[in-house]
């Protein structure tokens, strides 16, 4: 069920409020009885399920994943010579 907030419009009271969505909103203040305004807020967000960790993502490429890095390994683009290139200036 969501959480809703609201404001009162008198006395700045705010308060929140868990409804479902076919509940009427809340119209007066619980401590001063005024009419009350409903504020936007921040929901959480969770990511539930496979697929959304990289985990889940190196479980399913890892054979490609493998075969990526030996080939990669063999021939790579920096090389092994590293400080070799200012010797050759000499």
């Amino acid at each position: 069920m969501p959480i809703y907030e609201y404001k009162c419009t008198t006395c700045s009271h705010e308060f929140q409020a868990m409804q479902k969505f076919s509940d009427a909103p809340v119209r007066q203040c619980p401590a001063c009885g005024a009419p009350v305004k409903k504020l936007i807020s921040r929901s959480s967000f969770h990511l539930k399920g496979t697929g959304w960790y990289l985990t889940d993502y190196a479980k399913k490429n890892s054979p490609s994943a493998s075969e990526g890095e030996s080939s990669s390994s063999s021939s790579s683009p920096s090389g092994d010579k590293g400080p070799a290139s200012p010797s050759d200036k000499d």
